[in-house]
């Protein structure tokens, strides 16, 4: 049985930017990457909101110096997942983890970073061309798509965000709604409404992604006649929602109602001492590299004060 002061799960900017903070306190922490090392952004072919960057970077470009950034200060990276997590309820106790490889481990503190990732539509012309001009954030990605036209996938209240978020930005946006209404808030509603350049196609699936390297273009399918045409675009926006991955921490840690971990307040406790969440597994609001990163930074400090509580008291 390993005995260390820190175990980080999850290996995003949340994950990273924890590991940095971390280090630098002497945690002497433990990453375990996930099974996606580097999280969402490693489908991102261009990072160009995150400050420092001034003529942008990739997304794996990114993860790979924030992972050496990481390093550099102490953090031991290991390429791996946990599948097994039993919390202490107590005050000082140990966390208990179990590894892929059987390890196991024992941790004071525990910062959770595991994203949540997108929902897509499953069609494989969509998954070859992911970062090809598929895309399931218009704020990352909208920039690349000025004066173009693009078809943003979905009917609820996200849907509605990002494609009036890319009517400012695109020549014209299309929203494909699989059902006869949107079931967006009527105020979101109302705001689609009011763009000029948005149209709303209803009983509409995407039936293919078209293009070999980037997308140019969907073949869509009324699902009520059956007809099939195709539409000219550059950018298809996956606005069907995104899913926390946190079914490890099932009936152990607070979830809202879509499996969001709950936060106490303006920190990054879970319900659970020595237990902390950082990044988009804890945020459905805003979901960017640049906030992940905040609150891991603040899952660090959190741990770091959590840990001192513990000496003070002994």
């Amino acid at each position: 049985m390993e005995q260390i002061e820190t175990l980080i799960i999850g290996s995003g900017p949340a994950g990273y930017t924890a590991a940095i903070y971390a280090a630098r306190a002497d945690l002497k922490p433990v990453l375990y990457t996930g099974l996606e090392p580097g999280g969402q952004l490693t489908t991102t072919t261009e990072v160009e909101n995150f400050p420092g960057y001034p003529d942008g970077v990739d997304g794996p470009s990114m993860m790979l110096e924030l992972q050496k950034q990481a390093e550099r200060f102490g953090t031991d990276v290991r390429i791996g997942h946990v599948t097994d997590v039993l919390f202490s309820k107590e005050k000082g106790g140990q966390h208990n983890i179990t590894c892929e490889d059987g390890k196991k481990i024992q941790t004071k503190t525990i910062i959770i970073s595991t994203g949540a990732s997108a929902k897509y539509l499953g069609i494989p012309s969509e998954k070859r061309l992911i970062g090809g001009g598929v895309s399931a954030c218009a704020v990352c990605d909208g920039f690349f798509y000025k004066d173009q036209e693009v078809v943003v996938v979905g009917g609820g209240d996200t849907a509605a965000e990002e494609a009036t978020y890319l009517s400012k930005i695109c020549k014209n946006v299309t929203i494909l709604v699989r059902r006869d209404i949107m079931r967006a808030s009527m105020a979101m509603q109302h705001r689609v409404n009011k763009a000029s350049n948005i149209s709303v196609l209803y009983n509409t699936e995407v039936d293919e992604v078209i293009g070999e390297k980037i997308v140019e273009g969907v073949r869509i399918k009324n699902n009520k006649t059956g007809e099939k045409k195709e539409i000219k675009i550059s950018g298809l926006f996956i606005a069907i929602g995104h899913s926390p991955n946190t079914k490890l921490f099932e009936g152990q840690l607070e979830m809202d109602k879509d499996g969001y971990l709950i936060t106490k307040g303006k920190s990054t406790k879970t319900n659970l001492p020595g237990v902390f969440a950082s990044g988009d597994v804890q945020d459905r609001e805003y979901r960017q590299a640049v906030t992940a990163a905040g609150t891991g930074c603040m899952a660090a400090l959190d741990a770091e004060r959590y840990l001192q509580s513990l000496d003070d008291e002994s």
